[in-house]
């Protein structure tokens, strides 16, 4: 389902690009930096008062639903997990600021498949380099994708992915998916990496970069990513999917 989802995200984010032109068009409001605009100490105070506002009305809406599911206690194991969420909430900060400096921008990973997929185009002779998006970044198209930093981060992603659950042996890959199953896959890839080149990023790139950046965008992404979950909550079953 991965592989597949995968797959349709890359095409979704190469059709965002080539509609980019018309959506930056449209009425916008300018870059807002709550760093620039409040100081920086303010701007983390008013990013932690809202993170644990949300932590609170979570803990509030799973107690009257007969509170949070809890999950048997394992022995930790670095290698083999389970890993403390802590553990990798860490994690996650110290690889965003590595990625800022070495980078010089907050972690994003979306890029890379929208120039997966525009390479690919441009190697079947789809005229991408014609494209707006494409033809100010025609450098990125005739750079090898190992000079791409995005790129080479994504793959080793996916390869620490693959590790991680071979280590915790829970690398069971299923090959056989029935038909909605596929289907859901396709459409939800395609909407994925569409929205993503939109949004400039995923969740990733828009929120947690976003964010931790001291964009507004990041929260204004969490806002409609949110609508957009519950929305798609109730259109599970019509993929022979439950609701949770």
């Amino acid at each position: 389902r991965m592989v597949v989802t995968l797959a349709f995200f890359v095409l979704g984010s190469v059709i965002g690009t080539a509609h980019m032109p018309f959506w930056l068009a449209q009425p916008s409001l300018p870059p807002i930096s709550l760093v620039r605009e409040l100081g920086l100490v303010p701007a983390l105070t008013l990013n932690l008062a809202l993170f644990g506002a949300i932590v609170l009305l979570t803990l509030v809406v799973e107690r009257r639903r007969g509170g949070p599911e809890r999950l048997p206690r394992r022995r930790w194991d670095l290698l083999r997990g389970p890993w403390p969420i802590l553990a990798g909430a860490v994690a996650l900060a110290l690889l965003n600021y590595a990625t800022l400096a070495l980078a010089g921008r907050p972690w994003g990973i979306t890029w890379g498949f929208a120039l997966w997929g525009a390479k690919l185009f441009d190697a079947i002779g789809i005229p991408v380099r014609e494209w707006p998006y494409w033809a100010v970044r025609a450098g990125a198209l005739d750079a090898p994708l190992w000079r791409d930093v995005t790129s080479v981060m994504n793959v080793g992603i996916i390869l620490g992915a693959f590790l991680a659950a071979g280590l915790a042996g829970a690398f069971r890959p299923v090959w056989r998916l029935p038909p909605r199953a596929v289907l859901s896959a396709a459409i939800g890839g395609l909407l994925l990496g569409y929205g993503a080149r939109l949004a400039f990023g995923c969740n990733i790139g828009a929120f947690f970069s976003g964010i931790a950046s001291g964009s507004l965008h990041g929260w204004a992404w969490m806002v409609f990513a949110f609508a957009g979950n519950w929305l798609g909550t109730y259109l599970r079953p019509l993929f022979g999917m439950s609701r949770g």
